[in-house]
């Protein structure tokens, strides 16, 4: 570039081409000589229409890039709360990797499910891991022979997966650092839940701390943020939040015992917290029921 408006007149006519001299410039990359614009006293004597028309026309090779989107891994499991989540994650401007993991639940409705949610919210990508928890069994979901409970029941229920959230969030850590994420974003929630252990503020809080020692991006300082945007949050307020950032709650599928199309029983411990969550909302319930 030669000039800031070549071959502009005081009137505003073109005339021939214009040559700055060299103490006439200032730097700014993408600019004249040396990545230079001209000074100020110069330039003053462009009509303001042209020397508006300079700042804001930069040409495309001068134009400073926008910085890149943080990346953040949200696990999603095609359930309510983490269809949630990752409409969160998104609202803040992330650059989402969704992660499932086939762990050998009782249906596969839901990573379906979260195959919908992740189109339907603009994840960048969606990665399903299998990791089959059916031998270690100990759980209504993922030992068939194990019914899953219909009433409530006192204590942490048989519907409890030992150790999941410990095994999802070291996956999703694994992920973060190959992919240099700055979070992971998982959708547990403390207030209207079935009493799991791995749903609580310090199980999140023991997990970040070693996320800090057990990787080589923690080591160096640069361990992902662990963040759980629902934990304090009511099943009413969760609903109402993702109706605002535009969640279709009828693609997501939260029954433990749904049927192969996803349609939900209605009468375990996930479809009664469902339900009543959208009842205190005020919202219309879309799920589907066998």
């Amino acid at each position: 570039m030669q000039s800031i408006a070549p071959g502009l007149t005081r009137s505003g006519l073109r005339a021939g081409p214009r040559r700055w001299p060299a103490s006439a410039w200032l730097p700014l990359p993408g600019g004249g000589p040396g990545g230079c614009v001209p000074r100020a006293r110069s330039i003053l004597r462009l009509p303001r229409a042209r020397l508006d028309w300079r700042l804001t026309h930069v040409p495309r090779a001068a134009a400073m890039s926008a910085p890149a989107p943080s990346i953040a891994v949200v696990l999603l499991s095609g359930g309510l709360d983490s269809a949630t989540a990752l409409a969160m994650a998104r609202a803040e401007g992330l650059r989402c990797h969704a992660l499932s993991v086939d762990y050998g639940q009782r249906h596969r409705a839901e990573l379906t499910a979260a195959g919908a949610v992740a189109r339907q919210l603009g994840a960048a990508a969606h990665t399903i891991v299998p990791l089959d928890l059916r031998p270690i069994g100990g759980s209504a979901l993922t030992d068939s022979a194990i019914a899953v409970p219909e009433t409530p029941t006192d204590g942490i229920p048989i519907t409890y997966v030992p150790a999941r959230n410990t095994l999802l969030l070291a996956l999703a850590l694994g992920l973060a650092e190959t992919i240099g994420a700055s979070q992971i974003v998982i959708g547990v929630n403390a207030l209207d839940y079935s009493g799991y252990p791995d749903c609580r503020p310090a199980f999140i809080a023991k997990f970040q701390e070693l996320a800090a020692v057990a990787t080589k991006a923690g080591i160096e300082g640069n361990a992902p943020r662990i963040h759980a945007p629902l934990i304090d949050l009511t099943k009413a307020e969760i609903i109402r939040r993702g109706t605002e950032l535009g969640v279709d709650y009828a693609l997501t599928v939260s029954c433990y015992q749904a049927d192969d199309q996803g349609r939900a029983c209605g009468r375990c411990d996930s479809c009664r917290l469902r339900a009543e969550g959208f009842r205190a909302a005020g919202l219309p319930d879309p799920t589907r029921y066998a």
